[in-house]
């Protein structure tokens, strides 16, 4: 049946209330394991939208669940509302001025992913209702995404076993069905512990615990040019031992992020950083503790679904943005560098138009160069089929995790973009409901690429959410 116009009927219908959800969120930003307030909006919203709720999903207090409708198969739809820290700017300003000093802010443009994913989940949820057809759409909100792995925690904690299709999509500068790429992904902390001395009287009683972190760091330095070429390593220190020069450093500790293009190349990996780590350890007489804070998988594509979405939303085509809106997006692309605008031309392999917000679909077959980061949603995409969109939220060129993506936040080219995928997302979710081949292709394509070996969670048995991460703990 041909149900495209009636679900975006429905996306209209509702779309002033998910834009004004998606910026009390953008006003709240709270960042990993935190989101006590977004949450608490995504929840008033599913209740006044009728869905059954179920809270504190993986025991993760900012992680909820909405379903409705009866029998048939579950179309699960994933949201985000996470923040960053340190981004926090003020809205519609293209220069960079903060509403608090050192502050939050919506740097990926989680309040509209979220936002947008329970619009579509209510306008299918309608639909259903309608039609009286049967099936179950869910939404899932899904805090820390930036970093925490909370979904891989929600997958292992069985959230997602008898979900049948995953549908998500990311704020990006493009119109297009997102590349099924992730680097899998490990945050550990690398804990030394020493003895404190007088570094001036008795330096020879002292094991200086910041040397150990100092020699590991250059330890994994020097092992860069010996591990693969799309594989990456990167730390933060998070306790130098304190801000007296003399004293003997007895603690200290540095948090990494190690990923590679698969979970077996990731595992691998982290043992060989954690092999540097005892190294340091041995050479200043220290201890070392090892201590997993989150980890995610890389993500398992799903061509029949991409497939379908791609073809609605070449049917929708790219969202229309007006003079306005194109206005206020060149005097964004002021701030940014040729290189910056010229690096996200290169992702999709096509030459710079000069169009300063997207006015195309990518194609399916574009000879991409895909920056490729890390999330959780790779968990899931090992659980059930998943497929992603992406949506033209920012000028093109916008670099993510920055003021300028901060700034485009609440902006009438966001609220377009987020309505549109919204529709996208909720066709695409009709689609498998009412084409039980498209269902069945996309779980024969999940249950070939699960492999005999099929998944294994990233994340230790004993390693529980970290929901004081945000605080250093």
């Amino acid at each position: 049946m041909d149900n495209r116009n009636d679900l975006w009927r429905h996306v209209d219908a509702s779309k002033q209330r998910f834009i004004e959800l998606s910026d009390r969120v953008w006003g709240m930003p709270e960042v990993c394991y935190t989101e006590q307030r977004s949450v608490a909006e995504h929840l008033a919203e599913l209740k006044h939208q009728g869905f059954k709720v179920t809270e504190n999903i993986a025991e993760i207090p900012t992680a909820v669940m909405g379903e409705a409708g009866e029998g048939g198969p579950v179309i699960a739809f994933l949201g985000e509302y996470d923040a960053l820290p340190g981004l926090s700017q003020e809205a519609g300003l293209a220069e960079h001025r903060e509403v608090e000093a050192a502050g939050h802010g919506h740097g990926c443009g989680h309040n509209l992913l979220g936002s947008a994913a329970l619009l579509a989940a209510t306008a299918m949820k309608n639909w259903l209702a309608e039609n009286k057809i049967p099936g179950r759409v869910r939404y899932y909100g899904c805090p820390a995404e930036e970093g925490g792995a909370a979904k891989a925690f929600m997958v292992r904690a069985g959230a997602f076993d008898d979900a049948d299709v995953a549908i998500t999509w990311h704020p990006s500068s493009w119109w297009e069905v997102a590349p099924p790429l992730a680097l899998a992904n490990t945050r550990a902390d690398f804990i030394f512990t020493g003895r404190a001395a007088h570094a001036a009287a008795s330096p020879h009683l002292g094991r200086s615990a910041l040397d150990a972190v100092e020699l590991m760091n250059v330890g994994v330095n020097y092992m860069r040019e010996h591990m693969p070429s799309d594989a990456r390593v990167h730390y933060a220190l998070l306790d130098t031992g304190g801000i007296a020069p003399n004293v003997v450093q007895a603690h200290a500790r540095v948090r990494y992020s190690i990923r590679a293009r698969d979970l077996r190349g990731m595992l691998e990996l982290v043992q060989r950083v954690k092999k540097i780590a005892e190294g340091a350890a041995l050479m200043t007489e220290t201890k070392m503790e090892m201590r997993i804070i989150s980890a995610v998988s890389d993500l398992l594509a799903n061509p029949p679904l991409e497939q379908a979405l791609h073809g609605i939303m070449e049917e929708l085509g790219p969202p229309h943005f007006d003079d306005a809106d194109k206005a206020f997006a060149e005097e964004i692309r002021k701030t940014l560098s040729p290189q910056e605008i010229a690096s996200i031309w290169r992702t999709i392999g096509m030459d710079d138009s000069g169009a300063p917000l997207a006015d195309f679909l990518v194609p399916m077959d574009a000879k991409r160069n895909p920056a490729i980061g890390s999330t959780d949603v790779g968990d899931v995409s090992w659980a059930v089929p998943t497929v992603q969109a992406h949506a033209p939220t920012v000028a093109v060129g916008t670099p993510f995790h920055t003021w300028q993506v901060v700034s485009q936040g609440k902006q009438p080219a966001a609220h377009k973009a987020m309505i549109h995928v919204a529709k996208a997302m909720a066709a695409t979710g009709a689609a498998v409901l009412s084409d039980p081949a498209l269902m069945a292709a996309a779980k024969a394509d999940h249950k070939k690429r699960l492999g005999k070996e099929g998944y294994t969670s990233p994340l230790p048995a004993e390693v529980k959410p970290p929901l004081k991460m945000s605080l250093g703990g």
